[in-house]
């Protein structure tokens, strides 16, 4: 468009902001946002709520502030982009003082406010705090849950560990539970390893996904019911049902890079592996054990670990080290949520290496810095 000599308007800007944000590529998202002050594009509430999204997304969650603090407030969408950058970034606590906020500048919250309050309170365990804001949305505001809002709060209660209470929730709710909602109890059950309720809601799935099915048997692999793992395993293939791929991407040097787990396609592949066994090799000297609980199959220990060894964030982070000097940040995003494995294992690397290390998965951002993360192992 701009070789052509078409001049962009705030419509064009606004797509594009969207698009580096789905990506998370912080050097086209700067360069994006320089043009639009070259041209003197002016801002609405629109292209600002993108704005503080695209930062948000791309990591640089600072820089969002930097953006909210700057502007007129009037409209909630500006607030509502504050609020759920917040969220993503496992920052409840500033999520909330930013709701406060809000109601003091008598700017009124909508459904999509309350969204992204109770995802912040989900993504850091604040239960009491989740269950005020929700009889909050409803006695002071008389918005209505909505499935979002349901959602949040089963994933919220589900993680936490009050399975029951999450599963009162749903069977409480004034509109029918949908999909999302019994997805979120299934991965709760997953984290707690509650077999008899995940198989409730595998009931309640009419359509089953791929992920679906993973977590149903990740849930047997954990509690070592090999049969039924190996029975739900043997579902997927006869229904023709595949396991989703892992991906995850990261730019280096203005281009986009993505690996897929497992995968050997890119041009450098072999490069990259050498990084990573040497990684691989440094951290268990630094005494870590892979965490081979989170592979389904039932085989040996050497062939899980070799499984674990080449997920698709692994893959990134080793060809992020292979192009860039000491001491840079990596940014990685990745379609899936990132594994208890890779998770310590990326704790670990940032502590050798002394690297800021972050990773975006599909729940949120994980910073690792000097062995530990953001998200205090909660997510």
């Amino acid at each position: 468009m701009l070789r052509t000599n078409i001049e962009p308007d705030g419509f064009t800007f606004a797509s594009t902001v969207t698009a580096c944000a789905k990506l998370g590529a912080l050097d086209h998202a700067k360069w994006v946002h320089g043009l639009m002050i070259e041209k003197r594009i002016q801002l609405n509430y629109i292209l600002v709520s993108a704005l503080i999204d695209m930062y948000a997304k791309c990591g640089r969650i600072d820089v969002a502030k930097e953006i909210f603090d700057g502007v007129q407030r009037a409209n909630v969408s500006v607030w509502n982009a504050m609020i759920n950058g917040l969220a993503l970034h496992g920052l409840a606590l500033d999520a909330i003082a930013i709701f406060s906020m809000m109601e003091g500048e008598k700017v009124s919250p909508d459904v999509i406010t309350f969204i992204g309050i109770l995802t912040a309170c989900s993504h850091s365990g604040l239960v009491e705090q989740g269950r005020r804001h929700f009889k909050l949305m409803r006695m002071r505001y008389f918005i209505q849950p909505q499935l979002e809002h349901y959602g949040a709060m089963v994933d919220l209660l589900g993680r936490a560990g009050l399975l029951e209470e999450a599963y009162a929730m749903v069977k409480e709710m004034t509109v029918e539970p949908d999909i999302v909602i019994w997805r979120a109890l299934l991965s709760a059950c997953k984290i707690h390893k509650n077999s008899e309720l995940g198989e409730v809601a595998i009931a309640k799935i009419s359509h089953l996904g791929s992920g679906d099915y993973t977590l149903l048997s990740n849930i047997y692999c954990s509690i070592k019911k090999w049969d039924s793992s190996e029975k739900v395993r043997y579902m997927m293939k006869n229904k023709g049902v595949r396991k989703s791929s892992g991906k995850s991407w990261l730019e280096i040097g203005g281009a986009v890079h993505q690996f897929n787990a497992g995968g050997k396609s890119h041009p450098e592949s072999k490069m990259i592996n050498k990084v990573l066994e040497v990684l691989i090799q440094k951290t268990r000297m630094e005494g870590f054990v892979s965490d081979t609980d989170v592979v389904l199959m039932d085989v040996s220990e050497e062939e899980k670990e070799e499984n674990l060894n080449y997920h698709s964030e692994k893959l990134a982070l080793a060809y992020g080290i292979l192009k860039s000097s000491p001491g840079t940040e990596i940014l990685i995003s990745k379609n899936l949520r990132t594994c208890l494995d890779c998770h310590s294992w990326m704790k670990v690397v940032s502590k050798l290496l002394s690297r800021l290390i972050i990773v975006r998965d599909r729940i949120r951002f994980h910073r690792f810095e000097g062995g530990t993360c953001t998200c205090k192992d909660y997510w």
